[in-house]
């Protein structure tokens, strides 16, 4: 049965979770373990309604739904092949009431599903922007790290416009970006709440920041400890494990 799921060059990997597995092509793009982190940092309450942005293979609200079966998910992706993948999944898992893969471009959020329509935004935006090199610009790998197709501002202009007021936004970036991160939310009335870094071991820095933010929020931010994906021994330490293991 799982054979008539897949196409040439894909394969189905087990989440290891509610017995959830996702449809994934190597040569497309596969998701990472930022997907994850940002899956176990994002909230939902039953009932409210979630948006993806830029969902890729689906991995962030399919996880996300494991954890916050009453919350109602909605990924957007803008690459046909991806979005048709994505919603193979869906079908795999038996969620197609808990989740929809829509078809369409982040800059025209709003538009598809109209304004303040969510109460949850989570994004895993492209982390590269121009000033770092780029090969291919038309390949789906290219697509997902650098900023093609939408920006980082494209990305938060969206996340405001869908949110309801209060409604709140889970991102995972890059460190070297956050100044033009916190910069560019308050551009667009979101109020940075949660920061969090994320260090491959604890004698390196940040490679990741996972940050949680509030549309039309007060002032006020936690900077939570950091979070250590290694051991000294190059193993995933308990928090992470944690994680995987849901």
């Amino acid at each position: 049965m799982q054979d008539s799921f897949l196409k040439d060059g894909e394969r189905i990997d087990d989440l290891q979770r509610n017995g959830y597995r996702i449809i994934q092509n190597p040569q497309c793009f596969c998701f990472g373990i930022d997907a994850v982190l940002l899956s176990a940092f994002a909230f939902a309450s039953d009932g409210e309604k979630v948006l993806d942005l830029g969902t890729g293979t689906g991995i962030v609200p399919i996880l996300m739904s494991a954890r916050y079966p009453g919350a109602r998910f909605t990924g957007l992706e803008i690459q046909p092949k991806m979005a048709e993948m994505a919603s193979r999944s869906v079908v795999l898992n038996g969620l197609p009431d808990k989740i929809e893969i829509v078809e369409g471009d982040i800059k025209k959020a709003s538009e598809i599903f109209g304004a303040a329509a969510f109460d949850v935004v989570t994004a895993n935006p492209p982390y590269m922007n121009e000033n770092h090199g780029l090969k291919n610009p038309s390949e789906p790998k290219a697509i997902a790290r650098h900023e093609i197709l939408c920006t980082l501002g494209d990305v938060l202009k969206a996340s405001a416009a869908c949110l309801k007021t209060g409604g709140k936004l889970f991102m995972v970036h890059r460190p070297h970006r956050l100044a033009e991160i916190i910069e560019k939310m308050k551009m667009y009335r979101l109020e940075p709440k949660v920061i969090r870094m994320v260090h491959p071991h604890e004698d390196e820095e940040a490679k990741m920041v996972l940050i949680q933010a509030v549309l039309g929020g007060g002032s006020w931010l936690k900077v939570e400890k950091p979070l250590i994906i290694y051991d000294s021994e190059g193993n995933y330490k308990k928090k992470i494990h944690d994680i995987y293991e849901g």
